[in-house]
């Protein structure tokens, strides 16, 4: 138990050091836990060979990240993406390999040996990219987009790279030894009836013939859709019986590893199982809250991984063959990166979105771990080549948080929005609105439900091509482009909304309005209170926090069921906005830019001040009953 705790302690410290650090130069998360992952393991040596079984531990994060992706993509998104799966992702896997495997072969290996390596450098890593997008949110745009179909594809095309595998041995006297020495070990599940029931189960499945298999996937994929559609509420509803929160995650994590263990003992994938049932789930009620019981364990194991990966890094392996651990690793990676790149020329992914999508892939992966694994013990590769295969992998995924460094040098240097000729605007109207997301959609179909015309503008013609099928008429091209809202007459239009999804290009937007209008109202919409600071100073007229009306409505219907009047309750909301409204107004003027709130003396004094003011407010209001008063102020406690 000492030697456990000890080890944890020495996991959970290194991640400590190392991620703040690397988050606040701006390399990211990632990196910092693999840099963890080599100070504990190559360089100190205080971790050792319980990496590999604890990497097989935490693999199980990346089937937690698959499920909650899932629950963001409906049904219906996903058959959008067929075109990106079958052409983006087959065309990768199918292209790389071919190349890996001849370039194998020309160096001296053998065929199946070629093949083997061809497919395990096929691959990319899920866990590292996924985690890096979604922290730069670049997850929505069309190169993250892009990116995720080839992942996705990637995890697809997992299962007959592992049926192919035994195929592929060859009669190494270390491999028939190695698999001497493993034959007729029991399933390492545990010493309970457990361990003879998966072998059974799985002894079972191996004996099926090919239709066999077939059938008995098509049944596993159709358990998880009527499962996740008609016994999600029923046992989420018996679970919270109990009154506890903890049935809650235990449900949620019960749903997630049944899934992952019932695609595991037929021979497919767990994390695209898990996938398939976020995706199932993506319009369920308990959606958000499967989510946010997710997510903690998620993110905990998908550190753990990765510092598994660097503590795995062997700098023997790599002293004895340098030269060739490097030209593999960057051989790979610019094969693989050309193919990216010509990939996206085809499908006409362009500016910064291409450079996202050939850098973001560039890697191998963790299921390349897999893959060499299930090598070895089949006989397809030596001692000597799994260990450089692994290295390489390892170093390949080293490398992968600096080539989005790499990213986003070179995106700067590119145009804003993709490389898509802009739409020539044929008509004029007072309102000009920009952006026309989840915001700016709701802004539009409001306006055009009162009878005003508007002019709609944004870059992403994914969006565009949606809203043109449901009759709104929407242009292509970026906003922030002085010609293109010149064109839309900006010259001439009483109002524009701001609505772009980026704070840099709304402050921006803002400012070329300004100076191309000044006599134009402009009504912005703000991700927060520093970002309502730098559109007023940019000379927005009105701005709107994306989430603050909301949180009122919220705060309003927790007081009615509090048992407060509905008069009383919009009183109090109204009290608050205004409140708000002047104190934002107030304190925007105190608000300095570059520098953080809490180092600014002069705006944290001023925010209690008003702070202050507002209960002094609410109580004149409502302070009459005591327990109101009590209840506005935490029993006369000021916050």
């Amino acid at each position: 138990m000492e030697s456990f705790l000890f080890q944890a302690a020495i996991y959970l410290g290194a991640a400590t050091l190392c991620v703040p650090l690397a988050v606040r130069f701006g390399l990211g998360s990632v990196l910092g836990y693999l840099v963890a992952g080599i100070l504990i393991g190559p360089v100190t040596g205080l971790v050792g060979s319980e990496t590999v079984t604890l990497q097989h531990f935490a693999e199980f994060g990346v089937v937690m990240m698959l499920f909650v992706i899932g629950l963001e993509l409906e049904p219906r998104a996903l058959w959008e993406m067929r075109v990106r799966l079958l052409g983006l992702g087959l065309g990768q896997v199918l292209l790389t390999t071919g190349i890996v495997t001849v370039t194998a072969a020309w160096f001296g290996l053998q065929l199946p040996v070629a093949i083997a390596i061809g497919m395990v450098f096929a691959l990319s890593s899920t866990a590292i990219v996924m985690q890096t997008l979604d922290e730069k949110a670049l997850t929505s745009t069309r190169g993250g987009r892009s990116t995720f179909s080839v992942l996705l594809t990637q995890d697809i095309v997992v299962i007959p790279m592992l049926a192919i595998m035994p195929l592929l041995a060859i009669d190494y006297e270390s491999a028939a030894t190695g698999k001497a020495e493993t034959e007729g070990e029991p399933a390492a599940v545990g010493d309970g009836e457990s361990a003879t029931m998966v072998a059974d189960v799985t002894s079972w499945v191996d004996a099926l013939p090919g239709w066999g298999v077939a059938l008995l996937t098509i049944g596993a994929v159709a358990v998880i859709i009527l499962g996740g559609t008609f016994l999600t509420r029923p046992v989420f509803n018996f679970a919270g019986r109990a009154r506890l929160r903890e049935m809650h995650t235990v449900v949620t994590l019960l749903f997630v590893i049944g899934v992952a263990v019932m695609m595991s003992l037929i021979g497919l994938s767990p994390a695209l199982g898990t996938f398939l049932a976020g995706v199932v789930l993506a319009n369920s009620e308990f959606r958000h809250e499967l989510e946010a019981d997710i997510e903690p364990f998620k993110g905990l194991l998908l550190g753990l991984f990765f510092i598994t990966v660097g503590a795995g890094i062997s700098f023997e392996t790599f002293a004895s063959a340098p030269l060739i651990v490097l030209g593999i690793v960057l051989g790979v990676m610019l094969v693989k990166g050309a193919i990216l790149y010509i990939l996206a020329l085809v499908f006409r992914v362009k500016g910064r979105d291409r450079i996202l999508f050939t850098l973001s892939l560039a890697q191998a992966g963790e299921f390349g771990f897999v893959l060499v694994s299930v090598g070895v013990q089949d006989g397809v590769f030596t001692d000597s080549v799994s260990s450089i295969l692994l290295l390489a992998i390892a170093l390949s995924m080293l490398l992968t948080p600096l080539l989005f460094i790499v990213y986003e040098k070179l995106a700067a240097r590119q145009p804003a929005g993709e490389d898509v000729p802009d739409d020539k605007i044929d008509e004029r109207a007072e309102v000009i609105i920009a952006g026309v997301g989840r915001f700016g959609q709701v802004v539009h179909r409001m306006l055009q439900g009162a009878g005003l015309r508007t002019v709609v503008l944004d870059r992403d013609i994914e969006t565009i091509q949606l809203l043109r099928q449901f009759g709104i008429k929407t242009y292509m091209g970026d906003p922030t482009r002085p010609e293109l809202l010149e064109a839309a007459g900006l010259k001439t239009a009483k109002i524009l909304v701001v609505a772009v999804d980026s704070r840099a290009d709304a402050v921006k937007l803002v400012k070329l309005a300004k100076k191309a209008n000044p006599e134009i109202h402009i009504v912005a919409r703000a991700y927060d209170r520093v970002h309502v600071y730098e559109l007023y100073r940019a000379g927005a007229d009105q701005i709107v926090r994306e989430m603050f009306d909301s949180s009122l409505r919220v705060g309003r219907y927790v007081l009615e069921q509090m048992g407060w009047s509905e008069t009383e309750a919009h009183e109090a909301r109204e009290t608050f906005f205004r409140h708000d409204r002047e104190a934002m107004l107030n304190l925007a003027k105190v608000w300095k830019p570059g520098v953080s709130i809490k180092d600014n003396p002069e705006y944290t004094e001023q925010a209690r001040a008003y702070n202050k003011d507002l209960e002094s407010a609410l109580l004149t209001r409502f302070g009459e009953d005591p327990a109101t008063a009590d209840a506005l102020t935490g029993n006369g406690d000021a916050t």
